[in-house]
């Protein structure tokens, strides 16, 4: 453990308190020795709040147990089973409806529907990848995914494939016909652009000139000596950029000398302390701060090894372009940049309190990056993030309004802290959790002037969907959850509470990731549905993905869809409510077995990195041998549905510990080529093994089914072995 410093009663770990007091305090204005001083007034007076809300949950699921067992063996009578959660107040009285009302909102995240990045803060190469995946090559996102077909010779061969590269640009070209098409022609037939008394003009092989359909989509230019260096349209609230180079070997496939196709992607970005980071203590928590602080003073830089070569990489500059009419204006060059802090359950050793005892480290996560984003509001950064002066934090794992309520109060009180105006502080309201969903009307209302985003994770929301009813019976496979009545009508509620609590215009209404980073093809051809589902934004896995996926946001109006959806008529409460059991009479046995196998091949492909090496999130091969971008949330969703099925005797324990080692030797030679990767076979006694059979074996009582207390105690003990040596 390392040495504390003691401010107002709070025993702070040297590194954090270095961090705080001599990077973060400086340029801010306000001394960190009277921040401390109000963040241990909010620790001593929100803390037994935060215990009591914990417990809370605790009882209701208690009472819902009780429910269960009490009928267990009789059919399921939904009327009643609603009548109890009234009862007990987990469902709550609808009230009377509202709009939202936060103010100084950026754009990013109340008016342009775009791609949304999820990235792990403590790795600073990817921060920076996420943030600058504002703009994103639509030549390199193509030429080098499964997007274009490798048929007939078109394969990723050499430097550079002259027939992939031509496909790519049909496929370029025919996207710029969709999204900005020409009066006249189309862009195949294009050979010359320029711009002349404002407009832009465009020379086909025939030798007409045309224009833009719509003269407005076109926005600017750069110039160069020969001529126009670039041109940028705009669609749908997104940019495009199409850029000149006649000394690019790609030329030769353009007689108009296009070097590239750049594509406005990733408007906003959530830099996660949370389910993607691996941090459990001080140490941990002073690398994710560090670099959320780099990212407000835009100074974070990263090194890094490439052919031989070092190469650092650092946050964009903002573009800079002349207007029709001949006046110089700039767009941004990076992603609005959101922090994830953790929910309200976890503590960290970082900071004690009076007594000694761990603060949460939700109450710390939001104090520290309030702290360094102060950086922006004050004009101190190079790389501004908010042009409209706010701090977008998403707040996680959340059960029902009065949760809700707590946070709004923890963000009023950091503000009086650092003198921020009232709601300078915005929230976004994860919708992962079966009390948030069933209430979320009320949760929304809680923080109706901070809102700026709700979204739908399938993930965590079935984790909790079966741990909330693990007493109720065995549930449904994996797969067959995604088509489940509580499902479609979680995935619809969201939008539906959303519009009419009235987001549409002023925040984000989000949808979940897609996992696949190696299936942009499959990506391309299902993820237009969410926004033809009413989303304004969507996860995606990587910049290339974020890329790719702008691509829909061009094919779709979402505020034409937002509006349709308005009228519609709101999904049931009651398909919200259904349980999702299983009809286990048509099982056999080999259909067990492999659900089971599925499982536990995924959970110990991830818990191996969490645990080994620290690792929140990384691509992990599923059973099938396909990369599948993984973060804790799918430990929970695993670790619940062995757990329910254990406990309802589908599976016996004997079968799990047979499954679990198989498993591991399976993942293991996944694994043999990785240079830092631990085996977990033939011992089977590895702190990653260890963790896994935790999860399982314990996960019925862990609470609401969450995997941060095994593994955090497990990878502190892998860290205080290898201290140790």
């Amino acid at each position: 453990m390392s040495e504390r410093i003691t401010v107002a009663g709070l025993q702070i770990a040297r590194p954090l308190y270095d961090l705080v007091h001599e990077e973060i305090a400086p340029g801010t204005g306000i001394s960190s020795h009277r921040v401390w001083e109000g963040f241990a007034d909010i620790v001593r007076e929100l803390s037994p709040r935060n215990r009591a809300l914990l417990a809370r949950r605790d009882e209701l699921q208690a009472r819902i147990d009780a429910w269960h067992l009490a009928r267990k063996g009789q059919p399921h009578d939904a009327a009643a089973y609603k009548q109890h959660l009234l009862d007990i107040g987990y469902l709550l009285p609808e009230g009377e409806d509202f709009s939202i009302d936060t103010d100084n909102v950026d754009d990013e995240i109340a008016r342009i529907a775009g791609p949304q990045l999820v990235v792990p803060m403590n790795n600073a190469r990817y921060a920076l990848n996420a943030a600058n995946a504002r703009w994103g090559s639509l030549f390199d996102a193509l030429y080098g995914t499964d997007v274009i077909s490798d048929e007939g010779g078109a394969e990723q061969k050499g430097a550079f494939n002259p027939l992939r590269g031509a496909r790519v640009i049909r496929y370029a070209k025919a996207f710029l016909d969709e999204a900005a098409p020409l009066q006249n022609g189309s862009y195949i037939d294009a050979i010359a652009y320029a711009v002349r008394g404002g407009r832009l003009v465009v020379t086909l092989s025939s030798g007409a000139h045309t224009g833009l359909r719509d003269p407005g989509q076109f926005r600017g230019y750069q110039e160069k000596a020969s001529g126009i260096a670039s041109l940028l349209l705009v669609h749908h609230g997104l940019h495009i950029e199409i850029r000149f180079d006649t000394d690019h070997p790609i030329h030769a496939l353009h007689p108009t000398g296009i070097r590239d196709i750049s594509l406005e992607a990733a408007i906003t970005t959530i830099m996660d302390c949370e389910d993607s980071v691996a941090a459990v203590d001080a140490d941990d928590k002073v690398q994710v701060y560090r670099n959320w602080l780099g990212l407000m003073k835009g100074e974070l830089a990263s090194s890094f090894d490439k052919g031989g070569k070092t190469l650092t990489r650092s946050l964009n500059p903002d573009r800079r372009y002349l207007s029709p009419d001949g006046r110089y204006f700039e767009i941004p060059g990076r992603s609005l940049m959101l922090v994830r802090n953790v929910g309200h359950l976890m503590t960290n050793d970082a900071v004690l309190d009076r007594s000694g005892n761990e603060v949460f480290e939700g109450m710390l996560d939001a104090f520290v990056t309030v702290y360094a984003a102060l950086h922006d509001l004050k004009g101190n950064s190079a790389r501004r993030n908010s042009r409209d002066g706010s701090i977008y934090i998403v707040k996680p794992k959340q059960h029902g309004p009065d949760e809700v309520a707590f946070t709004v109060e923890l963000f009023t009180r950091i503000e009086d802290i650092f003198g921020l105006a009232r709601n300078t502080i915005k929230i976004g309201i994860m919708d992962e959790e079966r009390r948030t969903t069933l209430n979320l009307k009320e949760c929304i209302r809680a923080a109706k002037e901070r809102c700026i985003f709700i979204n739908t994770g399938f993930l965590d929301r079935t984790g909790d969907e079966i741990h909330t009813s693990m007493e109720a019976g065995p549930m449904l496979r994996k797969n067959d959850m995604k088509s489940a009545r509580w499902l479609q009508a979680y995935e619809r509620w969201n939008v539906d509470i959303g519009l009419a609590c009235g987001l549409a215009g002023r925040a984000q209404i989000g949808k979940g990731m897609w996992t696949m980073p190696d299936k942009m093809a499959a990506m391309l051809d299902s993820k237009q549905a969410q926004l033809e589902a009413g989303a304004n934004c969507a996860w995606v896995p990587s910049p290339t993905a974020a890329t790719l996926h702008a691509i829909h946001y061009h094919k779709v109006s979402v505020r034409d869809v937002q509006e349709r959806l308005k009228a519609r008529e709101r999904a049931s409460l009651d398909d919200l409510l259904a349980i999702p059991l299983a009809d286990t009479h048509s099982w056999q046995a080999a259909d067990i077995q492999h659900e089971l196998d599925n499982n536990l091949q995924g959970l110990l492909g991830y818990v191996v990195r969490w645990i080994d090496q620290g690792l929140g999130a990384s691509k992990v091969l599923d059973i099938n041998n396909i990369g599948l971008m993984e973060d804790r949330a799918t430990l929970r969703i695993s670790s619940q549905h062995i757990a329910n099925w254990l406990h309802h005797g589908i599976v016996s324990e004997r079968q799990v510990v047979e499954s679990l080692k198989r498993m591991a030797q399976f993942v293991d030679q996944q694994n043999s080529a990785e240079a830092n990767y631990i085996n977990m076979s033939p011992h089977f006694i590895s702190l990653a093994f260890q963790a896994a059979q935790d999860l399982i074996f314990h996960g019925r009582h862990a609470p609401n089914g969450y995997t941060e207390p095994a593994l955090h105690q497990r990878r502190k003990e892998l860290k205080a072995a290898l201290r140790g040596k």
